[in-house]
């Protein structure tokens, strides 16, 4: 996986150094081997459609991403609160992603948010189909994924979109 994509140039040029690699290494292609990117700036997000038909999968960074698209540094206690998952922006980052992969490239999330079961619907519904989350999140989430309706989390994903921010997102989530 490769992190901080921007741009189509620094892909080609990652799977580049990774067949490098490969052919250095005398074995073969390894059978199993996924390749994907992390989606931690917005630029790659609104990308995704020219990005996904090189690589199997797309994994949102929700602790990265908000970071980057609303100028909030996590680690800097004066603006952390800011850089919030659940921000309307972020949130149609997160469905511009899963838009422009299509069928090329399965969409993951991972993060705080992938391991909060209150937002598996909202993310399955932006198009979401993989969530990597701490252990100890993992049987309530699955069980919380396993409770979906496809259909009532796309009507959530669009009211989420249409929140003035977080705090309203994180309402209709109650």
């Amino acid at each position: 996986m490769f992190p901080m994509v921007s741009t189509v140039d620094e892909l080609v040029a990652a799977r580049g150094a990774l067949d490098t690699a490969i052919d250095a290494g005398g074995r073969g292609r390894p059978a199993d081997l996924r390749v994907g990117i992390m989606v931690e700036v917005p630029a790659a997000a609104l990308k995704a459609a020219a990005l996904a038909p090189m690589v199997d999968f797309l994994s949102i960074g929700t602790n990265d991403l908000p970071q980057y698209a609303l100028a909030a540094e996590r680690g800097n206690d004066a603006v952390a609160a800011l850089a919030d998952a659940l921000d309307p922006g972020v949130l149609a980052l997160i469905a511009a992603t899963a838009a422009g992969a299509g069928d090329h490239a399965l969409v993951a999330v991972c993060g705080e948010v992938a391991g909060d079961e209150q937002a598996a619907a909202l993310l399955l519904g932006l198009g979401v189909r993989e969530l990597s989350a701490a252990p100890a999140a993992v049987g309530v989430v699955k069980q919380a994924v396993r409770d979906v309706d496809l259909a009532r989390a796309r009507g959530l994903a669009a009211a989420a979109l249409a929140c003035p921010d977080a705090r309203a997102v994180r309402e209709l989530l109650r």
